[in-house]
């Protein structure tokens, strides 16, 4: 049972998310704005005037982010008692991973395992390798997706050897430790550290958008993976920086009606309102919803509704 004290404190710092994430939108085009009146010629003070918002509004976001990050442990505690959750790592700062962990921790949740992935999962120039490497490295009983996509392929490989089934037993941590030692022997992982254990859901962390001429080919890839994770536990959560064009967020976001297009999104990793909002969706998806949230293009809210 949630306390009246507790509830107040949910329900402000819903709020404040909600507010950083309107800062966000307001900060994010001024910079244009500047260039605009400075180009014009015809700047009467407007570029002071509007330099000075800028910084205000700057600062305004660092409050109610500090603030977001000093109430997340108690926003989210309880949401994922006993819950263990497999933490992936794909292009990711590793201070936004090493966050979104903790925040599973405060909310009663364990972490499984973590898994590092490299840039080179996403690397178009390594797919055919990832799809050969994904099959051979298949724990005995396990089947991957009959899709051909390097992304869907190297998920299903994660999903079987990391993820309990929720109408089947668990995974084998020898066998699961042996797939992680193979994608790091491929170049397409970090060496696992430890022993992983079962998860019951997964979040998958990226960074920024990808950039290049396969910027498009690699967010799709980094996203197919996610969705495929999302198929074999309880539920995963993609969770990113931002939701620019190019980045994993948006092409999940754009991706119809299918697996991928109805993966749980959250944008905005990086501050401690996205972090929060990743740790609340993770709770919503274990439970059997989902949802897009952030500040960027899709979304439905910065934050899962406090319950």
């Amino acid at each position: 049972m949630i306390s009246r004290r507790h509830h107040r404190i949910a329900l402000v710092a819903v709020f404040v998310l909600a507010l950083a994430a309107g800062f966000v939108l307001a900060v994010v085009g001024l910079p244009q704005r500047i260039a605009d009146v400075a180009a014009s010629g015809a700047d009467t003070g407007e570029t002071a005037r509007l330099s000075v918002e800028r910084d205000i509004l700057a600062a305004q976001l660092r409050a109610g982010d500090e603030f977001a990050g000093r109430v997340g442990p108690d926003l989210v505690r309880g949401k994922l008692t006993g819950v263990p959750v497999t933490v992936v790592a794909l292009g990711a700062d590793p201070a936004d991973t090493r966050a979104v962990a903790e925040l599973v921790v405060a909310a009663g949740g364990s972490v499984a395992g973590e898994v590092v992935l490299t840039p080179a999962v996403t690397d178009p120039a390594r797919a055919d390798q990832l799809r050969d490497l994904s099959a051979r490295l298949l724990p005995s009983g396990a089947q991957l997706p009959t899709a051909t996509d390097a992304g869907a392929l190297a998920g299903g490989l994660l999903g079987s050897a990391l993820l309990a089934p929720p109408d089947g037993p668990a995974p084998d941590p020898d066998g699961a430790g042996a797939v992680l030692a193979g994608l790091a022997g491929g170049g397409f992982a970090e060496a696992p550290q430890g022993r992983p254990a079962a998860g019951r859901v997964a979040v998958v962390v990226t960074g920024a958008a990808y950039s290049g001429v396969d910027a498009d080919a690699s967010a799709s890839t980094a996203a197919a993976l996610a969705a495929e994770l999302d198929r074999r536990g309880a539920g995963a959560v993609l969770a990113g920086r931002d939701a620019a064009d190019g980045s994993a967020v948006a092409a999940a976001r754009a991706a119809g009606a299918g697996p991928v297009g109805r993966l749980a999104t959250v944008d905005g990793v990086g501050t401690g309102a996205g972090r929060v909002a990743t740790v609340l969706a993770l709770a919503e998806r274990q439970a059997g919803g989902t949802g897009r949230y952030g500040s960027g293009a899709g979304t439905v809210g910065p934050v899962p509704a406090a319950p």
